[in-house]
C-alpha cells in the first residue's frame, strides 16, 4: 500500500527530479574537475590554461541540447530507428579503421577527425546504439529466448562482429562495456539462464586468451598486479594514481591544489579524473561520486521496472541497458583508478574530458528522461 502511494505521488511530477539532480551534479562536478585537472597540461600544450575547460563546456552544451532533443522523441520511434542506428554505428567502426580516415594516437586508431569540432570516437556512440539494438532484438525475439539457434546465435554473431572491429582499433575497454550491455539486456529480457551462464563462461575464457595473447595487455596486467615493481615503467600511471588518493586522505588537499596533475599523472583529465578528485576532495569526494552514480543506476533500473509493469518492454530494456552501461563503465574506470582492475582506457561517464563520450552519455540521459516521462503520463491516465 505504501509503495503504491509513493509511486502515485512520484507520478504527479512530469520528471524524476532526483535523477536530474544526480545527473546535473555529476556533469557540473565533472566540468569543475576537468578544469582543475587540465590546467597544467593545457598551459604546456596549448598556451591556454582554459583550453580543455572551454572545449569540455562546448561538448557539454552540445550534449545537453541533444539530450533535450532526444527527450522529445517518443520511445516507439527510437525502437523503429534502432536497427538503422546500429548499422550506422558499425559503419563508423569500419571507417575508423581505414587509413586516411581514422586518426591514430599512441598506437590506437579510434578517432575520426572532424576539423575544428575535434575528433569523433565511434565506439562511444556505438554503446548507445547497442543498448537500442539489443533491446529491440530482445523484444522481437522474446519467444525464442530459450533457443540457441533462433535467439542466442544471431545476437552472438552480431556482437562478435562488433567486438572484432573494436579489438582491431584496439579498444578493449569499449569492448568490455559493450559486452556487458548486450549480456545485461539479454539477461533482463529473459534469455535462458543456462545459455547466459554458458555465454559468460565462454566470454571469460575469451577475455583471458585476449590478454594472454597480447603482449601490451599482459604488460598492463603485470603493472596492475604489482605496480611498485616498475613504478617508472608499467606501473607508472597506477602508482601516481595511488599516490594521489593517498595524499587526499579524508577531506582532500583542496580544490585546485593537486600535485599529481602537474605532469605526473598521465591522462589526469581523462581516464584518471577520479584520482584527482581523490587528491583534491579526499575520500568524502570519491564516496560522493560513487553515491551519485549508484543513485543514477538505481533510478535507471527503477524506471525500467516501472515500464515493464506497464508492458512497455522495449522502453524497460533501454532504461535498464543505460543503467548497465553507465554502471559498468563507471565501475571499470573507478576500479582502474583504485588499482582494483587493470587500466582500460575508459573515461568516467558524465565527468571525464572527451566530446564523444560526454555527448553519448547525455543522449542516454535524454532517452532515460523520455521513458520516465512516458511512464508518468501513463500513470496519470494519459497517452505516452
Amino acid at each position: 500500500m505504501f509503495h503504491n502511494a509513493a509511486t502515485q505521488r512520484s507520478a504527479l511530477t512530469p520528471y524524476d527530479t532526483g535523477l536530474l539532480w544526480a545527473a546535473f551534479t555529476l556533469l557540473g562536478l565533472g566540468l569543475v574537475m576537468v578544469y582543475s585537472a587540465s590546467v597544467a597540461i593545457a598551459e604546456a600544450m596549448h598556451g591556454n590554461p582554459q583550453h580543455y575547460l572551454l572545449r569540455h563546456a562546448l561538448y557539454l552544451i552540445l550534449g545537453l541540447a541533444l539530450a533535450y532533443a532526444a527527450a522529445q522523441v517518443p520511445s516507439r520511434h527510437w525502437q523503429r530507428l534502432a536497427p538503422t542506428l546500429f548499422l550506422l554505428g558499425v559503419l563508423l567502426l569500419v571507417l575508423v579503421l581505414i587509413p586516411g580516415i581514422g586518426y591514430e594516437v599512441k598506437g590506437a586508431q579510434r578517432w575520426i577527425p572532424l576539423g575544428p569540432l575535434g575528433n569523433l570516437q565511434p565506439s562511444e556512440l556505438v554503446k548507445l546504439a547497442v543498448v537500442l539494438y539489443a533491446a529491440d532484438y530482445t523484444v522481437r525475439k522474446a519467444a525464442f529466448m530459450d533457443s540457441v539457434r533462433k535467439g542466442f546465435l544471431p545476437m552472438f554473431a552480431v556482437m562478435l562482429a562488433v567486438g572484432t572491429l573494436l579489438l582491431l582499433q584496439p579498444d578493449f575497454g569499449a569492448f568490455a562495456v559493450i559486452v556487458a550491455i548486450a549480456l545485461g539486456v539479454l539477461f533482463l529480457g529473459g534469455l535462458n539462464w543456462r545459455l547466459f551462464v554458458g555465454l559468460v563462461l565462454l566470454l571469460a575464457v575469451g577475455f583471458v586468451l585476449l590478454i594472454y595473447l597480447s603482449p601490451y595487455r599482459m604488460a598492463r596486467v603485470a603493472g596492475y598486479l604489482n605496480p611498485w615493481e616498475d613504478p617508472l615503467g608499467k606501473g607508472y600511471q597506477l602508482t601516481h594514481a595511488l599516490i594521489a588518493f593517498g595524499r587526499g586522505e579524508l577531506t582532500g588537499v583542496g580544490l585546485g591544489d593537486s600535485v599529481e596533475k602537474l605532469h605526473y599523472l598521465p591522462e589526469a583529465h581523462n581516464d584518471f579524473l577520479l584520482a584527482v578528485i581523490g587528491e583534491e576532495l579526499g575520500l568524502i569526494g570519491v564516496l560522493a561520486v560513487i553515491a551519485l552514480f549508484a543513485w543514477l543506476v538505481w533510478r535507471a533500473f527503477s524506471i525500467g521496472w516501472q515500464a515493464a509493469l506497464m508492458e512497455r518492454n522495449f522502453a524497460a530494456l533501454v532504461a535498464q541497458g543505460i543503467g548497465v552501461w553507465l554502471g559498468a563503465q563507471a565501475f571499470i574506470n573507478m576500479g582502474a583508478n583504485l588499482g582494483l582492475l587493470p587500466t582500460k582506457g575508459l573515461t568516467l561517464p558524465l565527468m571525464s574530458y572527451g566530446g564523444s563520450g560526454l555527448v553519448a552519455n547525455c543522449l542516454a540521459l535524454g532517452l532515460l528522461v523520455r521513458i520516465d516521462y512516458e511512464n508518468r503520463r501513463l500513470m496519470r491516465g494519459k497517452a505516452a
